[in-house]
């Protein structure tokens, strides 16, 4: 048995304890991670071309969408976009192929109705 300011502490007691300084040491690290993330993403500077999603900027939800000039806000065509798909996988040559004639045709993406 330890004593502990005068008092008996048995074997629950140190377990409660351990338990009680693991589950603190817990919290800090996590408030620590948790304001080291705030600040480095604070002081991380916006991209001049990039905006929030939605927020009207150069997306598909914004002004600048499927329909202007095949241009992105960091001027990357809607065919470089599609090769850089291809080269990571994400599409097969076969719809690389349809994608990129479909943007090479008269009438663009969607224009056939």
């Amino acid at each position: 048995m330890r004593y502990w300011h005068g008092h008996v502490v048995g074997g629950w007691g140190m377990g409660m304890m351990v338990f009680a300084m693991l589950l603190v040491l817990v919290i800090l690290v996590l408030l620590a991670v948790a304001l080291f993330r705030y600040i480095s993403r604070s002081r991380q500077p916006n991209s001049p071309g990039r905006t929030a999603p939605g927020a009207g900027g150069a997306g598909p939800d914004g002004p600048r969408g499927w329909g202007q000039a095949g241009q992105g806000s960091q001027g990357v065509s809607p065919e470089q976009l599609l090769a850089e798909r291809f080269a990571r996988g994400e599409i097969d040559a076969e719809e690389y192929r349809h994608r990129v004639d479909t943007l090479r045709s008269a009438n663009g993406p969607g224009g056939g109705d």
